[in-house]
């Protein structure tokens, strides 16, 4: 485990404070309100979604894959969702079987997996046909100067925030065959201009999902 990953999942949500409060917030609560059923959440982080869920959701499955985050998730989780299930897993290699959820949720989170489009697909495989794909996204701008600027302080926000600001999520989306279905596009407030442009918006899965067969959950003990 590195100093690195125990000193984001520390700083995490002081970093995010003002964001949080000022806008991200009241997008969580507004696009996950109508979540319901089998639901899984991707890198779940320190649980800024657990009070956004609603009573539609018959069951929650909370992943992330870094040790310290774990941790702080298993905790928060404990207190505001008791009976949500926290595993330790990549987005990238879920260990579920295909068709498992009705809802994935995924909050800022596909800026930072090491790899988006196998991510996108998992997600896929694990949603049942006509599922739905739930996401808020920090994406690259449509502005070919903020795009540019992006690139050239792109290292600074891996730096900072272990995460790329200028991957064109909305098409990775979108060419991992999901249908999306409404997508607004925002900035982000209290954040730097380079990180501003923002997605928020429901996708759909196909009706016939690629199967690409269920990977092994990594282990879970945390050291």
């Amino acid at each position: 485990m590195s100093l690195r990953a125990r000193l984001f999942a520390m700083t995490y949500d002081r970093l995010m404070a003002k964001a949080e409060e000022a806008q991200l917030r009241d997008l969580r609560q507004g696009l996950l309100a109508a979540a319901a059923g089998d639901v899984i959440e991707i890198g779940a982080g320190t649980g800024a979604n657990l009070p956004c869920y609603g009573p539609g959701v018959t069951s929650l499955t909370l992943t992330e894959p870094e040790p310290p985050m774990v941790r702080r998730l298993e905790q928060r989780a404990s207190e505001q969702a008791p009976l949500a299930k926290v595993l330790r897993a990549p987005a990238e290699d879920l260990p579920f079987e295909d068709g498992s959820f009705d809802v994935a949720v995924s909050t800022l989170v596909l800026c930072g997996v090491s790899d988006q489009p196998r991510a996108l697909r998992q997600l896929r495989r694990v949603l049942r046909p006509g599922g739905q794909l739930l996401f808020i996204e920090h994406v690259r701008s449509g502005d070919p100067g903020l795009a540019h600027r992006q690139d050239r302080m792109n290292w600074l926000n891996q730096l900072v925030m272990r995460c790329d600001c200028n991957r064109p999520t909305l098409t990775s989306i979108q060419e991992a065959g999901f249908t999306v279905a409404d997508v607004e596009h925002l900035a982000m407030y209290k954040a730097p201009s380079f990180v501003r442009p923002l997605v928020v918006g429901r996708a759909t899965a196909p009706a016939g999902a690629a199967r690409q067969g269920t990977p092994q959950l990594i282990r879970q003990d945390l050291p």
